[in-house]
């Protein structure tokens, strides 16, 4: 029997006596692990803004669109009217 074992068995019949079981609450463990999460989320959450900030995204157009385009302009022109 290792020692933290031996004294968990000793201090376990201890704790019984003034354990509730209706009522049992996370504790300051509880409240750090939530707190660390909660600053850890709002870390990516500004990282993620700041990056997506960053990003220079341009649509390329359609492929259809720019055939279209050619051609509507060179269609006056075909026409007999002048071109600008």
């Amino acid at each position: 029997m290792s020692a933290t074992q031996a004294a968990v068995t000793q201090l376990l019949p201890l704790a019984a006596d003034t354990f509730d079981k209706n009522k049992v609450t996370p504790g300051i463990l509880g409240f750090i692990v939530f707190a660390a999460l909660a600053v850890a989320v709002w870390g990516l959450m500004k990282s993620m803004s700041r990056h997506m900030g960053r990003v220079d995204f341009k649509e390329a157009p359609e492929p259809a669109a720019a055939a279209a385009a050619p051609a509507a302009a060179a269609a006056p022109a075909a026409d007999g009217a002048k071109a600008p």
